[in-house]
């Protein structure tokens, strides 16, 4: 069964997925702060665009929203050309941005209030993830809400979860990140390691990929790391973005975060160097130079 979406933020991640919405025959509805952006993906897909989140969420059965920060995501959701303002009773609305597990509660209270659903689901998998249509998507909100909501993100998701009340996604995709920081710092140094010992590094990953130290980074960017590519996904400013958020909350739980804030520390030295917009393989960067 096809349904009305709106799909509001067509960024990196956004553009494809609400492809994939309109390539499974729902009516998509699109809003894009730079409306040339909204008009390039109308070039491609099936669907309208709207001038405003309110204005494409009137009538829709889901909102789907993946925009920048937590501000960002006050800016779409509230207000009077906010999503909320448009969406009717019933509706369901999710937001796929990377945020604070307090804005999330914060949005998922005030869409209770007007009798819509919420999720907070937040996505893992990278640009090549939602291209493919192949996403982790961690979810937390209303066991309703995600029941009718689970098929149609299947549309550009293949792995969902959902992990308990509001806020519960946010803190999952934090643990994610946290991860992430470790082994690509751990990565970088091995692969450096196995430079300056004057091995085939190429041909090392090829043998430890096969055991105890395989692993997603391994697989998809050591060869891209080893020659000094760092074009290939997750933006450095958006991993400090990620990684801030999850240290702020560990300082709420009591979580010590060492080595994050380390790593968190090693990526603004990339930032310092130009390298905002690499992705976050480029720690590589750092242990290069002589």
């Amino acid at each position: 069964m096809t349904e009305s979406v709106a799909f509001l933020g067509l960024g990196v991640m956004g553009f494809p997925m609400a492809g994939h919405l309109a390539a499974k025959g729902h009516a998509v509805t699109v809003y894009n702060r730079t409306g040339a952006k909204a008009a390039d993906w109308l070039g491609r897909h099936a669907g309208r665009s709207a001038g405003t989140p309110a204005e494409a969420a009137r009538g829709a059965d889901f909102v789907f929203a993946c925009v920048g920060n937590d501000d960002d995501l006050r800016s779409v959701v509230f207000g009077p050309d906010g999503a909320l303002a448009g969406m009717s009773e019933g509706a369901v609305l999710v937001d796929h941005t990377t945020t604070s597990a307090i804005v999330a509660r914060e949005v998922a209270q005030a869409a209770a209030e007007s009798g819509i659903g919420f999720l907070d689901a937040p996505v893992s998998g990278g640009q090549a993830g939602a291209e493919n249509g192949v996403l982790t998507i961690m979810v937390g909100g209303d066991d309703a809400a995600f029941a009718r909501a689970e098929k149609v993100m299947g549309a550009y998701g293949r792995t969902i979860v959902h992990m308990g009340a509001a806020g519960n996604g946010q803190l999952t995709k934090m643990v994610n990140q946290i991860c992430i920081a470790g082994i690509v710092q751990g990565l970088s140094e091995g692969l450096n390691f196995a430079v300056r010992a004057g091995l085939d590094a190429e041909r090392a990953v090829e043998v430890i990929s096969g055991g105890a130290a395989q692993s997603w980074q391994m697989e998809n960017r050591a060869a891209t790391m080893l020659a000094g590519k760092y074009d290939y996904g997750f933006a450095v400013d958006w991993m400090r973005k990620d990684l801030g958020i999850a240290m702020e909350e560990g300082d709420r739980n009591g979580a010590r975060l060492p080595l994050t804030a380390l790593v968190d520390q090693f990526y603004k030295h990339v930032q310092a160097r130009g390298g905002k917009r690499y992705d976050t393989s480029s720690l590589m960067l750092l242990l290069a130079d002589d």
